[in-house]
Parts: C-alpha cells; sequence; structure tokens
C-alpha cells in the first residue's frame, strides 16, 4: 500500500492508496512496534522492519505539511483587503433524501456563496426556498451522479459550465463581484474517482482537474477552487494541480479537515479540497456536522486584498519535463471513455 502509489499508472488499484495514507501509517507505527518482538534473529523481518520504518518517516513528512506543526500562518485581514466572504462546498448525494437538514444549515450560516455536488432535479426542486436570499445562480441539473448547482448571495458578472472531458462531466465557474467591489472568480469542480465501483483509471479526474488548472493560471483576477475533487492533497496529480495552476493549498498549515466517508470514521479522508490565489487570504477552513450524505460540508472564510504579495512564497510551478506531462494527461483524460455512466446510475450501483 505505501510503494503503489509511487507509480504513476492510473489504474485505481495504484491511486486508491494515496487517499489512505494517514490510516497505513497508524497501522505501520502499530505493526511496527509490536514486530519487534519477532525481529530478533529474523534477518528478512529486520530488513523489512527498516522499510517499515523509511515508509513511516516518509509519510510523516508528507502529512505534517497538512497540519499546524508545519509553518505558522497569519491569517488576520490584511490592512487592504475585502470584508470578509464566506462560502460552502458540499457533496450532497444524489440518493440522500435529508434535504432540510441543507436547507437548515444555509439558513443559519448564511454564507455568501455556495455550491453543491451530486444534485439532481429532487435537490434543485428542494433548494428552491433558498433562492430568495440567493438570488444569483447557476444550475447543471443531472442524474448521473454529476449534477452541480451553484448559489450566490454576490452578484454574478459572468458565469459558465465547462465540460472539459467529457459532455456529462461539469465544472462551474462563476465571476463574482463582492459588495465592497472585488471581483474574483469561483471554480467548482467534481471529477469522477479511481475505484473498483466508478471510474478503473484516474484518467477522467486528471484530465479534468489539470484543464481547470491551466485555464485559471492565466487569470488576472484572485481565483478560488474548491468542490469534490475525489483526490486527496497529497498526492502527486495533486500537486500537479497546484504547480499548473500556481494556486495554493488552503490546507498546508491548518489541517487534514477529512470530508468523507461521513459514516466510517477510520476511513475518513480530505477529498473536498480549497486552493486560491495569492490575492485570497483564507481566514478558516473548517467542516460542518453531517447532512446525511456520506461527505461533510466544506466551509471556509477569507478576504481578498490585490496588491498584497505575503503569499507568493507559497506558490509553487512546474519543473522541466512536467509541463508535458500535464498536457499528455489532459489528452487522455479527453480520450477515456467511461463505461459506468452510460446509463442513469442506480442507488445500488453507486
Amino acid at each position: 500500500m505505501s510503494v503503489l502509489p509511487f507509480s504513476k499508472n492510473q489504474h485505481w488499484i495504484f491511486r486508491v492508496p494515496e487517499f489512505l495514507m494517514l490510516q497505513i501509517t497508524i497501522l505501520q507505527v502499530i505493526v511496527f512496534g509490536i514486530s519487534w518482538f519477532w525481529a530478533k534473529g529474523e534477518t528478512l523481518l529486520f530488513v523489512l522492519q527498516i522499510f517499515q520504518l523509511g515508509f513511516i518517516i516518509y509519510h510523516i513528512f508528507t502529512l505534517i505539511r497538512f497540519t499546524k506543526f508545519y509553518k505558522y500562518k497569519d491569517h488576520r485581514r490584511p490592512k487592504h483587503a475585502s470584508k470578509l466572504v464566506r462560502g460552502i462546498a458540499v457533496n450532497v448525494y444524489q440518493f440522500n433524501t435529508q434535504f432540510q437538514k441543507l436547507i437548515d444549515l444555509i439558513a443559519k450560516e448564511q454564507p455568501d456563496f455556495f455550491i453543491t455536488m451530486e444534485s439532481n432535479s429532487d435537490w434543485e426542486k428542494a433548494m428552491r426556498v433558498v433562492e430568495k436570499d440567493y438570488p444569483f445562480s447557476e444550475k447543471v441539473t443531472l442524474e448521473n451522479t454529476y449534477g452541480m448547482h451553484f448559489y450566490s448571495k454576490l452578484e454574478i458578472l459572468e458565469v459558465k459550465t465547462h465540460y472539459f472531458v467529457a459532455d456529462d462531466l461539469p465544472s462551474i465557474e462563476a465571476k463574482l463581484k463582492t459588495k465592497d467591489g472585488y471581483e474574483f472568480v469561483f471554480f467548482g469542480v467534481h471529477p469522477p474517482p479511481p475505484s473498483p465501483t466508478e471510474e478503473k483509471t484516474s484518467k477522467e479526474r486528471d484530465g479534468d482537474l489539470l484543464s481547470i488548472a491551466k485555464k485559471v493560471k492565466s487569470y488576472k483576477i484572485p481565483v478560488l477552487v474548491s468542490g469534490d475533487f475525489n483526490n486527496v492533497a497529497w498526492a502527486y496529480s495533486s500537486q500537479l494541480f497546484r504547480k499548473t495552476s500556481e494556486l495554493i493549498d488552503a490546507r498546508i498549515g491548518r489541517g487534514i479537515f477529512a470530508t468523507f466517508h461521513a459514516k466510517h470514521w477510520f476511513f475518513r479522508v480530505p477529498l473536498d479540497l480549497l486552493y486560491h490565489s495569492k490575492e485570497i487570504f483564507v481566514k478558516k477552513i473548517f467542516t460542518y456536522p453531517s447532512i446525511g450524505s456520506d461527505h461533510f460540508p466544506l466551509g471556509f472564510s477569507f478576504f481578498i486584498d490585490r496588491e498584497n504579495d505575503e503569499q507568493k512564497e507559497e506558490i509553487k510551478t512546474l519543473e522541466n519535463g512536467e509541463i508535458h506531462e500535464v498536457n499528455q494527461l489532459i489528452e487522455e483524460g479527453k480520450k477515456e471513455k467511461s463505461d459506468n455512466r452510460e446509463e442513469v446510475a442506480t442507488e445500488d450501483e453507486i
């Protein structure tokens, strides 16, 4: 499980272990401690223990970036920034019928905007009660578990729905304007995961995310990207996304904030991610209690300061050879044909 992710093979067998690095590390520490009782005099077991220790150190080194032990960040409002902006991104789980839980959460928290993923026609009808408070919206109603709805109190200056790798995998791009006149772009994403029950490979996911990364890199105004990435921040493809987009991972220095699976605590992983440009200062990122979905809603608040470069050192860029790799992954994602979304999925299939 530790070795497989080092391969760049996009089959789910190699990619799923990336999600479970935290759980694998916990199990490795336990096994490492127990195994010493049998390691004495057993050369092979002793060698395996050395490798085990190496992986533990590597995993801790990787994961510590997503804790408060890694770099202190000053999250206070910059001097010339916008007023605080608040958002929510939530995968509602298409077959979840506890609509009122999300409606109550929105009524209580009153975010400036929020985006739902896996929202179909039933969810669209249920959420009509919030449209009075959220007059700006973009609705992509699908029954294939990839529907997406965006609601905003902030004025939407421009909105587009993109289909980068497949005509049934949308992402929403909205150019917003805050009440105090600051403009920024929000990108809502939800590519398919590599798994034994969904897509066999991560090709569509990687191609979709890297297409978005290339697009937002050229923007001259602040950018925020969030949603169900079906990926973890420490995965190699996530690192490529960060370098290609030249955005900052909001989790670094703050915490892991696992959002999935809401019903199985030991297997929780952070699939709902948040990236932002250097002009955006994330004050807080957190998860809300369950709304009946298999994902916890992800909440975040931020300021916008167009003239401040304090976070510039957090930006990573593509290295030699990686540009070609990114372009190749995008093309492979476009060529990939899904056998999983040809018909409307049933609850049992999901």
